[in-house]
């Protein structure tokens, strides 16, 4: 089945109801944990191969109703590390999948570029077989210009190891003196995760019944509207998804207010951390020169300097991260291009 099927008509039902959500708030991003292909491939006696194919095909299908709602950007749990952890031949039948699947996106190009479907990978992708790194690292280039709708990967994903992941690159950045130690606050370390380029979650959905997060953006759900539904991922149907965004509007004011509410609390730290980096810099100041009191005269000035040089210097470092994670997409695109046409 294709990633992004010609769309089916619906049913005047369900352009009713359609309609009717529309009328309120669209979550603009939605993320899935899609669980419960196993368990649908032993309800309906069939391997676990097929039970995964099948979770492959709801899932092209529910980009469908996604695109359908209006709703623009799209995050899955497609493969967790710890699944490697999972017998050899199912693992080897998850990586053929995905061989075969993100290769299909290649042969798609054209229905791609006609929706402006923007793909991305997220996760420690140096993981997986170097033919899948290489698939994946060409879909993820030749779709980055796309901006109408977005379609988020988690593979080779759990969120302990994207913040673990971040916190390094923040370490390494005060060692090499890009940033300061001051500088490393919950904005940095956002914007360090696979997800920066992301909307914030509005509506998370789980499947299987299961009520946990099983290590997906564990810091991006923190303010996020979570449903979490009893139907195995391969039965989730359009009335499942209809209900999780009816739950999301009942609650998304609620979210919305407590997302502000960080937000100035967030404002108010910084505020606080430049004050203090001012006056130990006053202070370094005072004991280089010998004088007994230190200047703080213009002191709101000297904090708001302080923090335009500090947003160019994180800035910076924002940039360079974003630089080398682009290039290591290039680099196994040109390997590709290389190995193709050589063949």
């Amino acid at each position: 089945m294709s990633w992004f099927p010609e769309r089916n008509n619906q049913t005047w039902l369900q352009k009713m109801c359609a309609g009717i959500l529309k009328a309120g708030p669209i979550p603009k991003h939605v993320a899935f944990i899609m669980d419960g292909n196993r368990r649908f491939a032993t309800k309906n006696s069939m391997d676990r191969a097929q039970g995964h194919l099948q979770g492959f095909n709801k899932l092209a299908e529910t980009l469908e109703w996604c695109l359908d709602l209006g709703i623009s950007e799209v995050t899955v749990y497609a493969f967790s590390i710890e699944n490697f952890k999972r017998s050899k031949d199912e693992v080897d039948c998850l990586m053929e999948l995905a061989r075969q699947k993100f290769s299909k996106l290649l042969h798609e190009k054209e229905m791609i570029e006609k929706h402006g479907i923007c793909i991305r990978v997220l996760g420690q992708l140096t993981l997986l077989p170097q033919d899948i790194q290489e698939t994946i690292a060409e879909a993820v280039c030749f779709t980055k210009h796309n901006t109408r709708a977005i379609l988020n990967v988690c593979f080779a994903y759990t969120a302990r190891d994207d913040i673990c992941t971040s916190m390094r690159e923040m370490t390494n950045g005060v060692k090499q003196g890009i940033i300061k130690q001051s500088d490393i606050n919950e904005e940095l370390l956002e914007k360090c995760l696979y997800t920066s380029q992301c909307r914030k979650v509005d509506l998370l959905i789980r499947t299987s019944g299961e009520v946990r997060l099983s290590d997906f953006l564990l810091w991006e759900s923190a303010y996020t509207c979570l449903a979490f539904v009893k139907v195995l991922w391969p039965e989730f149907s359009i009335w499942h998804l209809y209900a999780a965004v009816l739950h999301y509007q009942r609650n998304s004011q609620a979210v919305e207010v407590a997302r502000q509410n960080n937000q100035i609390e967030r404002e108010r730290l910084q505020r606080e951390s430049d004050h203090k980096c001012i006056l130990e810099e006053l202070e370094e100041q005072m004991q280089i020169k010998g004088d007994k009191s230190r200047d703080t005269s213009n002191i709101q000035s000297k904090v708001a300097q302080y923090a335009k040089i500090r947003n160019h210097r994180v800035q910076c470092f924002v940039d360079g991260l974003n630089r080398r994670r682009a290039q290591y997409f290039e680099k196994l695109t040109c390997n590709h291009s290389n190995q193709s046409s050589e063949s």
